[in-house]
């Protein structure tokens, strides 16, 4: 069982940056990939971005790619998502999400390849 706990959420302006958290329980964070997805209301939940065990691999959404970066600390437990550059569009909750395997599937991109959830945390941009 894997515990996901995200902070780091707020209110910004356009342009403006922030860095969200994720710190995970369990003695091998190593062997779980990470993920990133958003959510509006009413909305299907979104991938953004996801990072391999060992951090050797990242994938992310079109929409995100070049203004956001994952980065991973598995001596703390934690997994990052710095976005930068934001835009009323990226307006979400955000939720953490981990595999239960340290590699990438080939369909990252879709919440049920994801095993355990964090409870979100949410971001505003305004414009």
């Amino acid at each position: 069982q894997v515990r996901l706990v995200e902070s780091g959420g707020g209110l910004v302006q356009a342009g403006g940056s922030l860095r969200l958290s994720c710190a995970a329980s369990g003695r091998t964070f190593n062997m779980n990939a990470m993920g990133w997805f958003r959510q509006d209301p009413g909305k299907e939940r979104e991938f953004v971005t996801i990072i391999s065990g060992r951090g050797s691999s990242t994938y992310y959404a079109d929409s995100v790619k070049g203004r956001f970066s994952i980065s991973r600390d598995n001596a703390k437990n934690t997994v990052y998502l710095q976005m930068n550059s934001l835009k009323p569009e990226d307006t979400a909750v955000y939720y953490c999400a981990a595999r239960g395997t340290a590699y990438i599937s080939s369909q990252y991109y879709l919440p049920n390849e994801y095993d355990y959830w964090g409870q979100g945390t949410q971001v505003t941009v305004s414009s």
